[in-house]
């Protein structure tokens, strides 16, 4: 199975690790990993500089235009169901 990301960006739904918020919040941590990352060289902006989520794989970090809800519905870890409790 696979996650479209956007930006005509598909990746198999078996390398993904977690899909984080960007807007929601500023964590601390979320920013160092992702500076950390930077600095590394291993994040794929896929999000024409507006990103509004990241997907941490096993290999890189791609920050998307698409809400991190949008990403897990479609990745199928939210159950139609529990829509109407968020």
């Amino acid at each position: 199975m696979f996650l479209h990301l956007g930006a005509d960006t598909v990746i198999p739904l078996k390398n993904v690790i977690a899909i984080n918020d960007l807007r929601s919040g500023k964590s601390n941590v979320n920013n160092e990993f992702l500076k950390t990352m930077k600095d590394e060289q291993m994040i794929i902006d896929i999000s024409d500089n507006n990103p509004k989520s990241f997907v941490l794989t096993d290999k890189v970090v791609y920050l998307s235009a698409i809400s991190s809800l949008t990403l897990k519905k479609r990745a199928g870890h939210i159950p139609e169901e529990d829509e109407e409790e968020l």
